[in-house]
């Protein structure tokens, strides 16, 4: 007869999972031991093989867990708004939203990601490409002067750089809140972006100091 889940399965998953994810961040994955992450849970090591038969299976489902969270909620977002501006707005408040307590899960995505084998990459990397799709749909959008074309990927991975890196100096009640800076990078980018691209479809506009990098 196959074994009956508890009905907290899927919690005490999930808090082993982000148990896990500090302990990663704190110690490294490689400086973290199976024996390390039952204690941190106050579990044992065998109740802990119950859920996760290794470390790297507790690995892919962190990041997993995660990259799965990011997407719902910017697709409720995106889906949640007509004006095109707004949307934007909404996508890069929702996923600063959606980082709140997560620092050690983002960390290990960004860091420990390429240590799962190839197969195992390549299905995160293709929810990673989701994410990306939504932001750049949004930018196209809402700055029609990028549209579709060439400064799309670019400008949408430096919107990626300006969130993705937030909680490096980014503190709850200091300063600007989730939403004002969700608010400040939509301004920034929809402004910045209208003017590079016309800054490059207009070269001779371009500064000597921009146009000699371009040179470079």
């Amino acid at each position: 007869m196959a074994r009956t889940r508890a009905q907290d399965y899927d919690a005490k998953r999930l808090a082993i999972l982000h148990r896990s994810a500090e302990l990663f961040a704190q110690y490294g994955y490689s400086g973290t031991s199976i024996t390390m992450i039952a204690d941190a849970c106050g579990v044992s090591k065998a109740l802990l093989y119950h859920y996760y038969s290794d470390k790297e299976a507790l690995l892919f489902d962190i990041i997993s867990d995660h990259l799965e969270g990011l997407i719902g909620v910017v697709e409720a977002a995106s889906a949640s708004v007509a004006d095109p501006q707004e949307r934007l707005h909404g996508i890069c408040a929702a996923l600063l939203e959606a980082y709140r307590d997560a620092d050690a899960e983002h960390q290990i995505q960004i860091a420990n990601l390429k240590l799962l084998p190839a197969e195992r990459q390549e299905i995160l990397r293709g929810m990673e490409r989701s994410l990306v799709v939504l932001f750049s749909d949004a930018i196209a959008e809402a700055v029609p002067e990028i549209g579709r074309g060439p400064l799309l990927k670019p400008i949408t991975m430096s919107l990626f750089g300006m969130l993705n890196w937030h909680y490096l100096w980014f503190r709850e009640g200091k300063g600007l809140s989730r939403d004002d800076y969700a608010l400040l990078v939509t301004e920034l980018l929809a402004g910045g972006a209208a003017r590079a691209a016309a800054a490059v479809a207009a070269p001779a506009k371009v500064t000597p100091r921009l146009r000699m990098s371009k040179a470079e």
